[in-house]
């Protein structure tokens, strides 16, 4: 469904992408991993086709620089920065940006179903909360019903009730049979939705792996902040550490690294040792 070969992007001597090749198949969600400046918002744009680049992007067989106008109709995208017209309401935002699209107004009640905002259809954009006026940007995605879905960091300003909510939703919209590429600083979001990781840096892919493995790859560890009565602290460092568990005392709580899919290790071992906690906080 989307072909990248070679894309080069440059802003004056600084080389923002270099040589940059990936496929996405159709049905499948690809994430792009890396740390802030390694080229992932750039990407999107070039695929977008908001910013002149080199190489060769196509979605669908049709080359975005050649076929421009047939590549992107195919496209939708939910950007990081949301902006609606505050006054208007969810209806109008919908009916204004399907007009925008030349998308089928019949279209509008079915995306606002879509992602459970009909309900909401007369509020104005300015009542809605952070998750609702999120879940808008991507009915206005599916108005015209693309088969690729292109997100950048989609879930970066939400509350945790409210990123669980639009990744259902997401995953739903996969399993209808959309193609995905987002980008993703949570290791959580990128096991829930993706199915290969480009992991990149300084504006080139480091490797391509399925998403299970990308904490191994990666090396990467999750800290849990463990809450506890004072007189217990030096007894849970000791049972934690017996347990092979990198443990450290932190303030109120006992700080511990772990593997990012073994958060519960920590407290299983101290409620062994009728040691328990009162609360626990995850990074």
């Amino acid at each position: 469904m989307i072909t990248v070969d070679y894309l080069t992007k440059k802003f004056g001597r600084f080389v923002a992408v270099q040589d940059l090749s990936f496929t996405v198949e159709p049905h499948q969600a690809l994430a792009l991993w890396g740390p802030n400046g390694a080229g992932k918002t750039t990407v999107l744009k070039c695929m977008l086709g908001l910013l002149r680049y080199q190489g060769r992007i196509a979605i669908d067989g049709n080359d975005l620089q050649n076929g421009g106008r047939e590549a992107r109709r195919l496209l939708g995208y939910v950007p990081q920065e949301l902006a609606f017209y505050d006054d208007l309401s969810v209806r109008e935002t919908a009916h204004f940006f399907a007009r925008l699209r030349r998308a089928d107004a019949k279209r509008v009640l079915g995306a606002l179903e879509q992602v459970d905002l009909l309900v909401h259809a007369a509020k104005p954009v300015r009542a809605l909360s952070g998750g609702m006026k999120q879940r808008l940007a991507l009915a206005l995605a599916l108005l015209d019903d693309p088969p690729v879905l292109i997100l950048d960091e989609p879930t970066s300003n939400l509350d945790t009730a409210s990123r669980g909510q639009f990744l259902k939703l997401l995953s739903q919209v996969k399993a209808a049979g959309k193609t995905i590429v987002f980008t993703s600083h949570r290791l959580d979001e990128v096991e829930a939705l993706a199915d290969q990781v480009l992991v990149m840096e300084q504006g080139r892919a480091l490797f391509t792996t399925p998403a299970a493995q990308l904490a191994a790859r990666l090396n990467l560890t999750t800290q849990v902040k463990l809450h506890l009565p004072a007189e217990l602290m030096d007894s849970a460092l000791s049972v934690l550490h017996a347990d092979g568990f990198d443990a450290r005392r932190n303030g109120t709580g006992v700080l511990v690294q772990v593997a990012p899919g073994a958060k519960a290790g920590p407290i299983h071992s101290l409620s062994r040792a009728d040691i328990h906690v009162t609360d626990f906080e995850t990074e």
